[in-house]
């Protein structure tokens, strides 16, 4: 989009154009209801939330033709049709690692490691980080990883609070970092060039953002160390161990690192993830991890096998997103976003770089807080927002990506009132106590700070932020650059 001032906009509103953001409100409302209220963490929900939302907010339009219309160009606006094609391949290379229990192979490793106590906590913050880079999902971490990691962990010894912090840390981790991950993609695509044609890529995105996660990770393992042991141990962990440990899991690791390696080298998630799955699948059958029907069968007149059900599993997330895309085409053809854009481009606060950094920080935590810490939805909407503000200043599209990912995955997730992060874990613990009489409630906001990745990540950009660590703008052709030629220097 391009911000201009005094613009006429074709799409009007009953009274005030302001009434156009009532459907981003609305959409909000119901992800606070699904994710906080009554605890459904289905994409599914939201997608409907959005189309419920749109619907709403024609009734509130001078024309409804033309409010339509206005949905229909924000759904099929290039960055919609790009990041809903990358959920749907990404789909299946996620499904696929969950076929192939990676998570098992890494309680395998702990096990024979012999790690006790403190060390299990923090071999459990790079494991489950390991896991959520590799399969891009925040959310299935934790599902996958609490059954199997916290009622062995707190047997070995490891403290119950911080263990389930660095079961919820390494996801973080993981779905700031994945090229995989929903909020990486988001982040990347919703920030375009301004010297050259097309969005920030991928690869480029991840690697300039490893320095922030390393630092947020350093800091979490140096506390998982100190205050992640506890006195308990019991023989019942040995046979959780051996239960849930599969050294082949490991196997399924090799795919990864084939999926960054071309990723890195063609800077295309499209090729990278499509021989990801391809060596995913060989390498799977071959070992005896996977099985032919495990990559697609017919099972009583049903289809499944992981090629099936990863694009199952995406299509919730894809409506969602056409459903966040239309609320932003009314956002645009009726002026709001414009309005919005050229306010924080004006205000006080936004008259540096350091001042325009800390805009967009704030912006896409306050989105993400309203949003249940729904941190891909609240990066694509907040998105062309930090796009527009960030060309002001020349700011460079991988910088501008990593202020929105990074941010987003600190604050928000750490409200106990609001996040639907925490109560995702807190549903795992309690489920978990069924079944274990050993294992005890856990404190959402004792949750908060336990959870020290998050806290590690906030001080990571608050550093970047401050002293401009990383900071790059965008050069001549697109490449970043530590400074910008002096006639060319803003703020």
């Amino acid at each position: 989009m391009e911000v201009k001032q005094g613009q006429q906009y074709p799409l009007e509103f009953r009274k005030t154009n302001y009434l156009s953001l009532v459907p981003l409100f609305i959409f909000a409302l119901f992800c606070v209801l699904f994710f906080v209220v009554f605890k459904v963490f289905e994409m599914d929900a939201l997608a409907m939330g959005g189309v419920a939302a749109l619907i709403i907010g024609s009734l509130l339009a001078k024309s409804q033709t033309k409010y339509w219309e206005a949905v229909i160009k924000g759904m099929c606006s290039d960055m919609a049709g790009a990041i809903a094609l990358i959920l749907l391949v990404v789909g299946v290379f996620t499904r696929m690692m969950s076929y192939g229990n990676v998570a098992q192979g890494f309680v395998w490793l702990g096990g024979n490691l012999g790690l006790r106590g403190a060390w299990f906590c923090v071999f459990t913050f790079i494991a489950t980080s390991i896991i959520a880079t590799a399969t891009g999902t925040s959310i299935g971490t934790l599902f996958s990883c609490f059954p199997i990691l916290f009622p062995s962990g707190i047997l070995l010894g490891a403290d119950p609070l911080f263990l389930a912090g660095a079961i919820l840390s390494g996801a973080i981790f993981g779905d700031n970092i994945g090229p995989i991950s929903d909020t990486t993609i988001a982040s990347a695509a919703t920030q375009r060039y301004t010297n050259k044609e097309g969005v920030a890529d991928i690869a480029g995105v991840v690697s300039s953002r490893m320095g922030y996660a390393l630092l947020g990770a350093f800091l979490a393992a140096v506390g998982f160390y100190f205050f992640g042991g506890s006195p308990a141990e019991s023989a019942e962990a040995q046979a959780l161990l051996r239960e849930y440990s599969n050294p082949k899991g490991l196997i399924m690791l090799i795919p990864v690192v084939i999926l960054l390696t071309i990723a890195v080298i063609n800077r295309n998630i499209y090729i990278s993830i499509t021989w990801g799955i391809i060596s995913g699948s060989i390498i799977g059958v071959i070992s005896g991890v996977l099985t032919p029907a495990d990559i697609i069968s017919v099972k009583a007149g049903s289809l499944t096998g992981f090629l099936y059900s990863g694009v199952q599993s995406m299509l919730g997330t894809v409506v969602y997103l056409y459903g966040v895309f239309g609320i932003m085409g009314v956002l645009q053809e009726s002026g709001t976003l414009n309005n919005i854009i050229l306010r924080l481009v004006n205000s006080k606060y936004a008259k540096t770089v350091v001042g325009t950094e800390i805009v967009m920080g704030l912006g896409v935590i306050v989105s993400s807080i309203c949003l249940g810490a729904a941190n891909g939805p609240a990066i694509i909407m907040f998105g062309p927002v930090a796009n527009e503000l960030g060309k002001t200043k020349k700011l460079h599209p991988y910088r501008r990506a990593n202020l929105l990912d990074g941010l987003a995955g600190t604050i928000p997730v750490l409200v106990p009132f609001t996040s639907a992060f925490i109560f995702i874990v807190i549903t795992c613990v309690n489920d978990l106590r069924k079944t274990y009489s050993f294992i005890e409630a856990i404190n959402p906001m004792r949750l908060s700070y336990a959870t020290l990745h998050c806290w590690g990540l906030l001080a990571a950009f608050a550093i970047a932020i401050a002293c401009g660590w990383g900071r790059r703008y965008e050069g001549p052709n697109g490449e970043p650059v530590k400074e910008l030629p002096k006639d060319d220097e803003m703020g």
